[in-house]
């Protein structure tokens, strides 16, 4: 510090203002220090905890023992942050002065409560096997589905209650989250410990590899898998188990005239003409087995139906079946494989995907008197359930989706929609939802969306989604006991979609002089 000047300090004032400072911040250390972990509840269920900031062991989402050892009961903190607090200090001459404190406060949730309210009760962070002596007391006595670990409990298995899959599950993460690879995951363990059939809309090719058992897999898992493989089946190229088509004439007339691009008032004749020809076809024949039929029409309204379709580029289509191939809609009919995996990504255009998707969940709502428990997986959503679909097509699945979320369930239909983008996926589906698969996610904004649709999860647990790392996630609902932070696992079979190699990004070496 220069001590010259006038109006400067001189540097024996200097030595001296240092030293007081030296004593304020060791003072001011030795009370923060000196608060004690406590907490206190007023109805036994909810209760507010404070600690010392320094060396802080209680971690948001963690497990903590509540009491003495004559009367401990397991928490949970659902939220933790810094509380600057002011306190008057008396000094050595007499006189007092204020001095700004900082500690840790926050929130959380007695797991195992009677009700009973407590104050001023020692606080610890819980060890592994406590943690593991609860959640294994709060397990239904149905399948589990063990997805990884409790990611603050080391060691303790996160398992998802099976029986919880009966309502209707939302997964969503950012890209690079690990959302892919773990919803993956959790479709091996539906696959190998229970017995429900599965129907998955995959657009990017990522779950194609379910009935492919990776060289490396867990032993254990591995055998408990066993039987899984056989049951799948891929619906896609002419490479994966079977040809992904459908026929025209399979299709319903809302979806035939979407993407025909026909409008009931704008296009008065040739909707009435196609509402005929649907009208006087024979049950159990095909009157139109593909468009380009129609150009072989002898009407000339057929006829310009025909030609619509050819402007539109639907002839090209590779997805229909022209009576040559076996229809996905025969197979959701009439299962023959307990996993269908619809492979979307293999379609040539959107328009294709769209209108299989649409013809999918058509169908299974078709279905829905027969009472079949099925899990149908809608990936990357936010494209086949839109907030704002783009054309009739869209609208339709949109449609299709919100009519299973409102009333599949008492069908047997349960939904499990995941996606990168929650806003973009129509609401009244997000809002049926009783379970949460959340990754990481940075956006403010979708994670206030997140917390005011799912109200069941405490909104503390919801904030630290932004610092997940690969493969962690906040579950929470019908699924799992109480919410809570999981890492997740390791996959028994191939991931099917890959990212682009980064190879472009790697150094090049230094090119050598040439010579003339």
């Amino acid at each position: 510090i220069e001590a010259t000047g006038p109006g400067r300090r001189t540097t024996g004032d200097d030595e001296a203002f240092l030293e007081q400072l030296s004593d304020y911040r060791n003072l001011r250390e030795r009370l923060e220090r000196s608060v004690l972990p406590r907490a206190t509840s007023v109805d036994g269920v909810q209760f507010q905890v404070q600690a010392s900031l320094h060396d802080l062991m209680l971690r948001r989402g963690g497990y903590v023992q509540l009491g003495t050892e004559g009367q401990q009961r397991l928490g949970q903190i659902t939220d933790l942050d810094v509380r600057p607090v002011q306190a008057e200090v008396q000094g050595a001459t007499g006189g007092a002065s204020s001095m700004l404190l900082r500690l840790a406060e926050g929130t959380g949730l007695v797991l195992d409560s009677d009700g009973t309210p407590f104050h001023d009760a020692p606080v610890r962070p819980a060890e592994s096997d406590e943690v593991g002596a609860w959640f294994r007391g709060a397990r239904p006595a149905r399948a589990g589905l063990v997805v990884g670990d409790l990611l603050l409990a080391p060691g303790v298995p996160a398992v998802l209650d099976a029986g919880g899959l009966n309502r209707h599950t939302f997964m969503c993460g950012q890209s690079g989250s690990g959302k892919t690879y773990s919803l993956g995951l959790l479709l091996e363990r539906v696959l190998a410990e229970t017995s429900l059939r599965i129907v998955i809309l995959d657009p990017n090719s990522d779950y194609v590899g379910l009935g492919l058992v990776r060289d490396d897999a867990d032993p254990s898992q591995e055998n408990r898998y066993a039987h899984v493989p056989p049951s799948v089946t891929v619906w896609g190229s002419e490479s994966a188990d079977r040809p992904l088509r459908l026929a025209f004439a399979e299709l319903s007339p809302a979806a035939q005239a979407g993407i025909l691009g026909l409008d009931p008032i704008r296009d008065r004749e040739e909707y009435a003409l196609l509402v005929d020809l649907l009208a006087t076809a024979r049950p159990g024949k095909q009157l139109i087995s593909g468009p380009d039929q129609l150009l072989a029409a002898e009407s000339d309204t057929t006829r310009r139906l025909g030609r619509r379709a050819a402007n539109l580029g639907l002839f090209d289509w590779a997805v229909w079946s022209r009576g040559a191939a076996p229809s996905l809609i025969d197979e959701l009919r009439n299962p023959t494989a307990r996993c269908t995996v619809v492979d979307l990504g293999s379609l040539g255009t959107v328009g294709e995907q769209r209108v299989v998707a649409a013809a999918v969940l058509s169908t299974l709502w078709g279905t829905r008197h027969e009472r079949e428990p099925c899990l149908v997986v809608i990936d990357e959503a936010h494209n086949i359930c839109s907030a704002d679909p783009r054309d009739a097509v869209s609208a339709l699945s949109t449609e299709q989706a919100v009519q299973i979320a409102a009333e599949g369930r008492k069908y047997g239909l349960y939904l499990l929609v995941s996606t990168q983008r929650p806003y973009k996926v129509h609401e009244n589906v997000v809002s049926q939802c009783d379970n949460l698969l959340l990754m990481r996610m940075n956006s403010e904004a979708d994670l206030s969306d997140l917390g005011r649709l799912f109200s069941f999860v405490p909104t503390g647990l919801m904030a630290g989604a932004t610092s997940f790392g690969l493969g962690q996630a906040l579950i929470g609902g019908r699924v799992f006991p109480r919410s809570g932070y999981v890492q997740m696992g390791r996959r028994v079979t191939h991931e099917g979609g890959v990212d682009v190699p980064a190879t472009w990004a790697e150094t090049r070496p230094p090119s050598s002089p040439t010579g003339p």
